[in-house]
């Protein structure tokens, strides 16, 4: 389990489309989000407060989350000073990049000199079974969009809360790094291979009871 409260990393991010992880956490689990961390140059700001790594652990922040989306899903160079200098204090790490935290050789030293971990979230836990495409008890939704970008994940966030306010029976699922890094659990679904997708999503909506709802975060576009 990734340990929370977090420090939502926002480094060098060009825009606030580009800090949409960090802007979901915020959003949804504003309890969780202790303050922001900006590099110089960013243009991205949450209206959390600005903190140091060193205000953030005395604030009780246990893990760093890398909220920046950028093109390519790279871990900059620009932003490892920032992220070697938080494992010494500490931190643990958590990244939805396609770029892995295990796979930077510098961190992954980092981390076990302090006994701290990195959590790479788009990477798969489970061995996906092929779909078999029968029948489960329960209901379900999936949020669909003719883009990226275009409110999927917090359409059906906003869905699930209204239903469990209500008394209904709702459970949101996540299929994307942000959703994850959120419920702290779900499917990074880019990162399945393609014929395991659908088996991914049977296992991650299992049978439920007959009036309960998975409320499915769609990825992708229709178009």
């Amino acid at each position: 389990m990734i340990k929370t409260p977090y420090l939502l990393f926002l480094g060098d991010a060009p825009d606030a489309l580009s800090a949409k992880v960090a802007q979901g956490i915020k959003d949804w689990r504003p309890d969780n989000a202790v303050g922001q961390f900006r590099m110089e140059g960013c243009k991205a700001d949450l209206g959390l407060q600005d903190m140091t790594l060193a205000e953030a652990r005395e604030a009780g922040a246990e893990t760093l989350v890398i909220g920046v989306a950028n093109r390519g899903g790279k871990i900059s160079a620009a932003w490892k000073e920032v992220l070697i200098e938080a494992l010494n204090m500490g931190f643990d790490i958590a990244s939805g990049l396609h770029n892995l935290l295990r796979n930077e050789a510098d961190l992954v030293a980092a981390a076990e000199a302090n006994g701290t971990t990195l959590h790479d979230v788009r990477v798969p836990s489970v061995e996906y079974p092929i779909a078999d495409g029968k029948k489960r008890s329960g209901k379900r939704v999936l949020a669909v969009g003719t883009d990226c970008s275009v409110g999927k994940m917090y359409t059906a966030l906003a869905l699930d809360e209204a239903m469990r306010e209500k008394g209904m029976k709702s459970t949101f699922r996540a299929t994307g790094q942000t959703g994850i890094l959120i419920t702290g659990e779900g499917v990074p679904l880019d990162a399945v291979i393609a014929d395991f997708m659908a088996g991914s999503v049977e296992y991650l909506t299992p049978d439920n009871d007959d009036d309960h709802w998975d409320i499915i975060e769609g990825q992708g576009s229709l178009f």
